[in-house]
């Protein structure tokens, strides 16, 4: 039987709407037909307008009307709304972890200690730096005003400023060895002598260009340049306070800044860092460290119960690191491209608001990172980087083993890795996947086992002396 003339497929050019079909269907049901009816004229009873209606749901109305591809084909998966999948991924996610948690309160009960983290001796190391790091600012700050006045050569100016840069660092290493300082609190004050090392290069390099400009403006060699007066201003106190707590590493003498602040915002940021903050404690005490107790040096033991304890550590540091992430970040180095630093989102956010900091881009979307570029700038990041984690995490530990500085010169490699497969896959989502793999699956449950167990065996070894 044919189909009736209103739903016959078009024949002529197939360019045809593949779901007239069911748009005709619908009009029967809305009385879309009529104002056909009326203008033909013809007298419509009850009789004949119902059989209309039968018309257009007979089943010989064709469904399918031309070629297309199955929603999770290869060609038509990345065309489609994932949302159900994502909440069916968050329903088990959230499932999952539930059973986990139960679980290791029926096995281990309630883990809270605060001795590893801080001790009675080791807090004495905050007074001795929170009080006396200020000095180094200020002598970069006088150092400048000399070379303003013309005092002192621009050699001299360089010279004072590396010499107060390396003591910035080397200082809080000698008070953290001297005063035997806990591992959380010992991280906390090299992380902040790590920002104020990076501030203070940034501040020495922007005041050597401002000087070299003034010069330059001075001997008429700027005619015709467009210059921005606000970025040309010498430092005072003011500006270099100011700049000391901006979530910034790039020092210039004026930000964009925002018109008031947000009070209630900063009170919802405030208890979300306090959320975070006992989100990280807990899982440190509950997971972390019961697997580390429970494992051995992954260098010296079994290669098979080494993967074991990697893998069944890799969930929890990585939900540690995530909660770092949203809870402070830092906007590394270069002002025309910014990337990650490290930790992640509330604690800087809140320190913006205060100040009316109004950029706040502090980081790119890292998360779908593909690639690695090369080149001797990526080198010597990666080499910065390495460096400064090195300090953070072995001073503190009182071990020098370069683990950290091993795992971060170790994704070089991936640069060529990642590459190669990029071109033989031709995806660059390849590049995403060995990323997440070897930051989180791989890196860091390794090293923290690692200097775990080289942390165990000094104090072991100082406990039989």
């Amino acid at each position: 039987m044919a189909p009736p003339p209103s739903l016959a497929p078009d024949r002529g050019g197939g360019g045809g709407d593949p779901d007239d079909a069911l748009r005709l269907r619908a009009r029967a049901a809305t009385g879309g037909d009529s104002d056909e009816r009326r203008e033909s004229g013809a007298a419509v009873g009850d009789a004949p307008q119902q059989q209309g209606q039968l018309l257009w749901y007979r089943a010989s109305a064709p469904a399918h009307r031309r070629v297309r591809e199955s929603p999770l084909s290869s060609d038509a998966i990345f065309r489609q709304s994932h949302a159900g999948l994502l909440n069916l991924c968050i329903v088990v996610l959230i499932a999952v972890n539930s059973r986990l948690i139960i679980e290791n309160l029926m096995k281990y009960g309630l883990l809270i200690r605060a001795g590893f983290w801080f001790s009675g001796t080791s807090l004495a190391d905050w007074p001795l730096l929170i009080l006396t790091l200020p000095i180094f600012l200020l002598a970069a700050l006088m150092a400048e005003k000399l070379a303003q006045r013309k005092l002192i050569s621009e050699h001299v100016v360089i010279l004072l400023h590396v010499v107060i840069t390396t003591s910035v660092l080397v200082y809080p290493v000698v008070v953290i060895l001297k005063c035997d300082s806990a591992v959380l609190s010992g991280f906390v004050l090299m992380f902040l002598a790590s920002i104020i090392w990076l501030k203070l290069v940034s501040f020495a390099h922007t005041n050597y260009d401002i000087r070299m400009l003034a010069k330059s403006i001075e001997k008429g060699m700027t005619h015709g340049i467009s210059i921005d007066p606000e970025n040309i201003k010498w430092p005072t106190f003011k500006r270099l306070a100011y700049f000391m707590l901006a979530p910034t590493l790039c020092y210039q003498p004026s930000y964009p800044r925002t018109t008031y602040i947000r009070k209630g915002w900063v009170v919802r940021q405030l208890i979300k860092c306090l959320v975070f903050t006992g989100l990280m404690g807990f899982i440190i005490e509950q997971y972390i460290n019961p697997i580390v107790k429970n494992s051995k040096h992954p260098l010296k033991g079994n290669f098979l119960n080494a993967i074991e304890r990697v893998l069944k550590l890799s969930v929890p540091t990585l939900y540690v690191w995530l909660c770092m992430f949203y809870y402070a970040h830092v906007k590394f180095l270069h002002r025309e491209k910014q990337s990650l630093g490290g930790l992640g989102n509330s604690l800087l956010n809140i320190l913006a608001e205060l100040l009316r900091f109004g950029d706040r881009e502090f980081y790119k979307d890292w998360w779908n990172a593909k690639t690695v570029e090369e080149g001797v700038a990526i080198l010597i990041s990666f080499l910065v980087s390495a460096a400064f984690h090195e300090l953070c995490v072995a001073v503190p530990c009182h071990i020098f083993k370069f683990w950290a500085f091993i795992g971060i010169m170790f994704q070089i490699p991936l640069v060529f890795l990642t590459k190669y497969l990029q071109d033989k896959f031709n995806d660059t989502m390849v590049g995403n996947m060995i990323f997440w793999f070897f930051f989180s699956i791989l890196g860091q449950p390794m090293c923290v086992l690692l200097y775990y167990h080289d942390v165990m065996n000094r104090q072991q070894a100082q406990t039989n002396r």
